[in-house]
């Protein structure tokens, strides 16, 4: 089955440092995460949202979404998985009531690529009955056990409105009987990192579709230098971001998967660099030296790389660039 593509032009790479979990039964956290400064929000009716209180958090989150003030952050809402009896009436109520003021649909537990793609036809059923912008909405496939790891690969290629790939690390410890009850934590008497396999899995998939990987949370709220520790480790991978599910891991969140002062400057200072070895003026060469460091296409790549994070993050250069002399 074929998924439509995006709008033209739609940027899918949106800044994701911090992902904010927000319950969509709660009113007061609605409000207040409007102020923090999450790069994005997503509003829950899945596993934060008690059975009883779904229904009527649709109509909560239609209303913040279209009332609220999110200026500057990525709007998302994580509905219940396909196999709930809640998902249909969650995108169709969300869809409908915010399709405009609504930017991602986070579908979680996914385990197949059939999954995505019923998501996929469901939106455009909404979109072409509502008269949106077919395409538009975007969908963020959420990884949470063993099925959906093996099957990544297919999920990542199975829409045009895929924009990322979600670790969601407690129901996946439960699904392999990890020996650990602390979310994101080592399990005891491991030698190494248990989660390098999965993250990386994951990155590989999201990258060769161009995709955002996105780590999942750290249920120690209060703990925010643990939380450091185990976002610096997905953040070293090259993940894009991290969910946060309190106000003070945002700010640790936006640090770490920014990149440092430094390493941007050095990153800008490379590209212009390259730019101007490359040109006429430079003498069109393939390759120069930045003070001690020989740079050439390689370099650009990877400056492009940690520009693209800096920019993103709204950082400026604190170096210019001076061509060497003639």
């Amino acid at each position: 089955m074929t998924a439509p593509a995006p709008a033209a032009g739609e940027n899918r790479l949106r800044p994701r440092r911090s992902c904010l979990a927000v319950p969509g039964s709660n009113p007061r956290f609605l409000e207040k995460a409007q102020g923090l400064p999450a790069d994005q929000v997503f509003l829950d009716l899945e596993d934060a949202c008690a059975p009883l209180a779904k229904e009527g958090a649709r109509h909560t989150i239609v209303d913040a979404l279209n009332n609220g003030d999110w200026t500057g952050k990525t709007r998302v809402v994580r509905v219940n998985d396909w196999t709930t009896h809640w998902t249909y009436r969650d995108v169709v109520t969300v869809v409908e009531g915010a399709g405009p003021n609504l930017d991602c649909i986070m579908l979680p537990k996914v385990q197949s690529a059939d999954q995505v793609v019923a998501l996929d036809l469901l939106l455009t059923q909404i979109e072409k009955t509502m008269g949106f912008e077919v395409g538009r909405i975007g969908i963020e496939a959420q990884i949470e056990n063993a099925a959906g790891l093996v099957n990544v690969d297919a999920i990542a290629a199975s829409s045009p409105r895929i924009e990322t790939i979600i670790f969601g690390p407690a129901d996946f410890m439960a699904s392999i009987n990890m020996k650990t009850l602390v979310v994101g934590q080592q399990p005891p008497g491991y030698p190494a990192d248990a989660y390098h396999y999965i993250l990386m899995r994951i990155l590989m998939a999201a990258r060769m579709h161009n995709l955002q990987a996105i780590d999942g949370p750290f249920l120690q709220i209060r703990d925010v230098d643990a939380f450091r520790e185990v976002a610096g480790r997905s953040a070293a991978l090259g993940f894009d971001g991290k969910w946060v599910l309190h106000p003070g891991q945002v700010e640790a969140a936006n640090e770490i998967y920014s990149p440092s002062q430094e390493d941007y400057d050095h990153a800008e200072m490379i590209l212009d660099a390259y730019e101007w070895c490359t040109s006429e003026a430079g003498g069109k060469k393939g390759s120069a030296m930045l003070g001690d460091e020989m740079i050439d296409e390689a370099s650009r790549k990877m400056a492009l790389v940690v520009s693209g994070k800096g920019r993103a993050a709204g950082m400026t250069r604190t170096t210019t660039f001076t061509p060497p002399e003639a």
